[in-house]
């Protein structure tokens, strides 16, 4: 029976080895972490098309079409007896579903998702749960699918963010390799959602990892191409928005395009700063259970939609009739104002979506009223407003999320016309800059600042490290099925004196000290294994920030912490003070003397 117990374990042992030995080529080579970016790519490219069918799938449940919002105030397919009123209760009958589920199961579903990816990546070592993968496709595509006017590509960089978290968790890599798989998740699914592998890279480098760092720009394109690849395989590579061409009709237009950018970037202000109003007033009106407030507020959402079923879920077809020239000034500010109070409603009243699309489509009314204007003051002088409009989008982009490079980018792969870069460009540049003078926050940031949370403050040199990064490596797993002499042997070789003990499934069980075990075998009657030695000492999971380390070494300073990963099981590493100290005070190198 023992030799038996003594060849499983040696199995384990050879097991575990070999996985460790796997494990580590991912964390320190630079082609595993390549490997994990085509992963997490791929993954997310499929992630994202199901999104979409999901969200088809919503909106044909409740209209009986793929698409509402450009048809006008008529009646659903499936319930045709109840005319347009259906209109007031599909957000009803879709909060009522989502919104128990996101109380229950994924608070963080709620709202628009790049927030939290924010925070996740600045704040928790971008770890986000595995859940939100699941919940936030299923709470943003019945909030769509309902009537909710908010975008589907703030869910998806959320749920491709968690996707590339949870692969890194599962594979336990350190923290820099988890945010950089985090990173590659929402390039990819911006890339896979747009059909934009250009523009995924450099939103997750803006606004995610928020720096342009050469070894991480690599890991986090390959994703995006990856997921590009995947979205193209299975739906084609048709743009999701069909934009006409435009081009510079004459050099006057350059100083009008400046203007445009001047007028539209303080637009996405305001729409910032009327995003939060309408949620604090939500807030401060609701009495009820929060799992409630979805379905409640519907009613209000429903309303506006009675008035306005232009805007019914995302709004891309109403965009593109915008941009074509086919409303009148009138029309298009009734749009934009619309587009603000409906999605500032759809967050404020507990929905799931993203503000990405909305800002699109309010830069794309703005710009194209602004069009209409100058191209009435001088119609031989100007191209047509649709033109202004396409460059309002990026502007108004550029200055709710102050990512000016994001913004260009992908409003030149949509158009995929070299002749709008120039003022493209100088647009952008001025929105951003205008957005920079009048507001301290983005629309992003602004999130995080109401919870305390400031992610652009200068940080602390040691405030993002975690027990992860300090742990160092166990030299060997004592099991507590081990007998008393081969313990001693280990524990011999183990600097503190003491090591972790794991069972047959290598979970973390406690802690066994080599002066118990001394003691043990002097003792008349000593117990044949170390399992009665075991005493529990609280282990340190990995996400753990550097002060809660330093506090929770206080009276373990002298032997140090276990280091377990975020499901309390498996044993990672071990941290001391002087792990502490070795990032304190990295050595430096010793010149030999003369």
């Amino acid at each position: 029976m023992l030799a038996l117990d003594g060849a499983r374990q040696n199995r384990l042992r050879i097991s575990l080895g070999s996985r460790k030995s796997f494990s580590g080529w991912l964390r320190e080579s630079s082609s595993g972490i390549l490997v994990l970016a085509v992963a997490v790519g791929a993954a997310t490219g499929i992630a994202a098309v199901a999104f979409r069918y999901l969200i088809t799938g919503a909106t044909r449940l409740f209209t009986g079409y793929d698409d509402y919002s450009g048809l006008g105030r008529i009646a659903s397919a499936h319930w045709p007896a109840l005319g347009f009123w259906f209109l007031l209760l599909a957000p009803v009958v879709a909060g009522a579903i989502y919104g128990p589920i996101i109380h229950r199961f994924a608070p963080e579903a709620r709202g628009h998702g790049v927030p939290e990816v924010m925070f996740a990546v600045s704040e928790r070592g971008g770890r986000i749960a595995p859940k939100v993968v699941v919940l936030k496709a299923l709470a943003s595509a019945l909030c769509i699918g309902g009537g909710g006017s908010v975008g589907r590509e703030g869910p998806i960089v959320q749920i491709g963010s968690a996707t590339g978290s949870t692969i890194a968790q599962l594979l336990r890599l350190d923290t820099p390799r988890v945010r950089l798989l985090v990173a590659c998740g929402a390039a990819g699914g911006i890339a896979a959602t747009f059909n934009a592998p250009l523009a995924g890279p450099f939103f997750a480098m803006e606004l995610i990892l928020r720096n342009f760092a050469a070894e991480s720009f690599g890991a986090v394109v390959l994703s995006s191409v990856t997921a590009s690849v995947v979205g193209r395989a299975i739906m084609g590579d048709k743009a999701f928005l069909t934009l006409p061409v435009f081009a510079v009709h004459n050099p006057v237009e350059y100083p009008l395009y400046l203007l445009l950018g001047l007028v539209v970037g303080i637009v996405g202000v305001c729409f910032s700063k009327v995003l939060y109003l309408i949620e604090d007033l939500c807030d401060w009106a609701w009495r009820g259970p929060e799992w409630a407030r979805p379905a409640v507020g519907g009613l209000l959402l429903g309303g506006l939609l009675i008035a306005l079923p232009q805007m019914y879920g995302v709004g891309y077809p109403v965009l593109e009739n915008a941009v074509e020239g086919k409303y009148l000034l009138g029309m298009l500010a009734l749009l934009l104002i619309g587009k603000m109070v409906a999605t500032s409603l759809t967050i404020g009243i507990g929905g799931s979506g993203g503000v990405f699309a909305p800002t699109l489509f309010i830069g794309a009314m703005a710009g194209t009223a602004f069009g209409e204007i100058v191209h009435h003051i001088l119609p031989a002088a100007t191209e047509s407003p649709g033109a202004y409009g396409l460059v309002g989008m990026a502007a108004a982009l550029g200055g709710s999320t102050r990512a000016p490079i994001t913004a260009v980018i992908i409003l030149f792969e949509l158009t995929g016309e070299y002749s709008i870069i120039l003022p493209l460009m100088a647009a952008v540049a001025v929105a951003t800059g205008v957005s920079r003078l009048v507001s301290s926050d983005t629309i992003y940031t602004r999130k995080l600042l109401r919870r305390g949370i400031d992610i652009e403050r200068p940080r602390h040199p040691f405030s993002s490290v975690t027990a992860a990064e300090l742990a160092q490596p166990i030299p060997e797993t004592l099991w507590h099925s081990a007998d008393l002499t081969s313990a001693a042997k280990l524990l011999e070789r183990s600097p503190g004196g003491i090591l972790p003990a794991v069972d047959d499934q290598g979970r973390y069980r406690g802690c066994v000290s080599a002066r118990d075990v001394a003691e043990s075998l002097d003792a008349p009657e000593s117990p044949i294994t170390v399992a009665p030695l075991i005493r529990m000492l609280p282990p340190v999971t990995a996400d753990t920030g550097f002060h809660d380390v330093v506090t929770a070494l206080a009276g373990h300073g002298g032997t140090g912490l276990p280091v377990v990963d975020s499901d309390h099981t498996a044993v990672i590493g071990w941290v001391n003070y002087e792990g502490l100290l070795s990032v304190l005070h990295p050595e430096q190198e010793r010149q030999p003397p003369a």
